[in-house]
């Protein structure tokens, strides 16, 4: 499996990015914190500093598993703003095997703008929608379509992290580490939930 990276902008959202990171690393998925900026040190949008593992100018991406965006204002933004990652996702989008996942704003801000979800279905933070450009706007929680996972907001980071899980290694893992996290009873009832 390849390597996966999650990439912060100051302003991100921190629900979002620790959420995701946290979840794929107990599902044994292998990712990597980017700073998008010039210090390991990023600062949320709420005001918590987060030590990402890398930077960008000093990764080599190579064959990426999953780009991950949190959201956050202006945390979306500012990772639009970044064009060499603007760059990255394009490429990983035309690649035959990388995925995106994007939650809260950035589905809509980051690739929503890069016109990346064209003919696809997506969900964004409720406002945003109109940067979805060329997209079938979706009232979801979380929506799958293709190579991307976009999500709506903070209450749904476990469920997004989660999905990205079940999209990775499928839902007998994803399940397992739901369940180590007590989000389900150890008879997995009610999965219907959030796995159909």
């Amino acid at each position: 499996m390849n390597e996966s990276f999650l990439f912060l902008a100051q302003g991100f959202e921190e629900v979002e990015a620790l959420t995701v990171v946290d979840v794929l690393r107990r599902a044994g998925i292998p990712v990597k914190i980017v700073s998008i900026t010039s210090s390991l040190q990023v600062e949320g949008a709420h005001g918590v500093v987060v030590n990402a593992d890398v930077l960008f100018d000093s990764t080599m991406f190579g064959s990426a598993e999953w780009l991950i965006l949190p959201g956050g204002m202006p945390g979306a933004t500012n990772l639009y703003e970044f064009a060499p990652l603007r760059g990255l996702l394009q490429r990983q989008a035309e690649s035959g095997n990388g995925r995106i996942a994007a939650i809260c704003a950035s589905p809509a801000v980051v690739l929503g703008q890069l016109g990346l979800l064209q003919g696809k279905k997506a969900t964004c933070y409720p406002g945003f929608e109109e940067n979805l450009k060329g997209a079938e706007a979706q009232t979801a929680p979380i929506v799958v379509d293709g190579k991307f996972v976009t999500a709506n907001g903070p209450s749904t980071a476990l469920e997004w992290a989660l999905t990205i899980v079940k999209e990775t290694k499928g839902t007998d893992v994803a399940v397992q580490v739901a369940n180590g996290m007590l989000l389900y009873p150890k008879s997995n009832a009610g999965l219907g939930y959030f796995f159909g």
